[in-house]
């Protein structure tokens, strides 16, 4: 038996962003509309705070992705 899975992994994503951080390319597909922005931050108090950004997007591909910009890494990760 094995232990519990977790659901919803982030992944590495490729996103080129504006300067005021809003996506306009994620996997190489022209973002068309942002339908939601949001911050997140948590764990300020620890050694290993989380300060995220996220962003709902509709691709000139049709596709609907949640990405988020870790602004403590600088890195970029699809949620699912």
């Amino acid at each position: 038996m094995t232990g519990p899975r977790r659901l919803s992994v982030p992944v590495r994503v490729a996103v080129n962003a504006r300067d005021d951080g809003m996506p306009e390319i994620v996997d190489d597909h022209e973002v068309e509309a942002v339908r939601e922005s949001w911050l997140v931050e948590d764990r300020w108090w620890t050694e290993r705070p989380l300060r995220r950004r996220y962003w709902e997007v509709v691709t000139a591909s049709g596709r609907n992705d949640v990405v988020f910009h870790d602004l403590e890494s600088g890195r970029w990760w699809r949620q699912r």
